[in-house]
């Protein structure tokens, strides 16, 4: 937390968060929404038992588009102490969890890596994943090193107009360079076991919003050039306009179309990408939210 005022986001906006909310909407006691079984994640992740889903209320970036908005505000969710999120782990298992999932939890790294600390002391042997925005520093991220088994991050814009027009993030394409190249530096290769179920490694989302396939194959060609087929690729069509876009933001009042993800999708398969998930265009539906109802906190 660099003493009492926070820095360890990218916004570094210096709030003493034992006092009063920083920027990702919380203070520094773990805030959790949700911690359940998850099934609509890739199938590398969800299985056919579920991942094991720790939803963490509020978050640093702020999209415009957010799906989530319901708790990444800060304002949902019950607050807890690492002691129990140990705990959480624990019940995920005993529930049959390929995994422990931890989603949108950057804001609270130093608590995580106490609970995760603790765990594996206590046995757990889950695979854990970092599932985030890409909005990440490295400082923060070393703090997770050995760790985390798996990082799942965002790659959201390549331009920084869109990146502020959408994050209010001029800064995201650099930071999510940074922030996935130490992500692949703690975890090189993707490794799966005999289930096809990853056991390690760096897997990269970008979703596709509507009107910006130039910006989207920038980001898809950027990553294959630098990485390879040493990280997966999973290329989403399932952007949703929810309630509240406002009239600043039109266009994105509307679904991807299909032709503009097969632009994109071909795209990836000409540029010679091999290790990618794609998604069937129906998955645009927002009953794929889940309930943020503090199941399992």
């Amino acid at each position: 937390m660099h003493g009492k005022l926070c820095k360890i986001c990218p916004r570094r906006c210096g709030i003493d968060r034992s006092v009063r909310k920083g920027i990702c909407g919380t203070q520094d006691r773990l805030r959790l929404a949700r911690a359940a079984l998850h099934h609509w994640e890739e199938p590398c992740i969800s299985g056919n038992r579920g991942s094991g889903a720790v939803f963490f209320s509020g978050c640093s970036l702020h999209c415009v588009y957010c799906q989530n908005r319901e708790i990444s505000d800060g304002n949902a969710g019950i607050e807890t102490e690492p002691d129990r999120l140990t705990e959480i782990f624990f019940e995920l298992k005993e529930q049959g969890a390929h995994n422990i999932n931890l989603i949108t939890g950057d804001h609270f790294i130093p608590q995580i890596q106490i609970s995760l600390v603790k765990a594996k002391e206590q046995g757990l042997d889950l695979p854990v994943i970092f599932n985030c925005s890409g909005y990440e520093t490295v400082d923060s991220l070393k703090m997770l090193a050995g760790l985390v088994d798996i990082y799942l991050p965002d790659f959201k814009y390549m331009d920084p107009v869109l990146a502020e027009r959408y994050s209010h993030a001029l800064d995201y394409p650099d930071t999510a360079k940074k922030a996935i190249a130490e992500m692949k530096k703690q975890c090189p290769l993707c490794v799966f076991d005999d289930e096809g179920m990853i056991q390690n490694g760096v897997i990269v989302r970008h979703l596709l919003l509507p009107g910006h396939v130039s910006d989207s194959k920038k980001i898809i060609e950027y990553l294959y050039h630098t990485y390879g087929d040493e990280i997966y690729l999973s290329i989403m069509s399932q952007y949703t306009p929810m309630d509240g876009i406002s009239a600043d933001h039109p266009e994105l009042s509307r679904r991807v179309k299909k032709k503009e993800y097969e632009k994109l999708t071909d795209y990836a398969i000409d540029l010679g990408i091999q290790n990618a998930y794609i998604q069937d265009m129906n998955v645009a539906k927002e009953s794929f939210i889940p309930a943020f109802d503090n199941s399992g906190v």
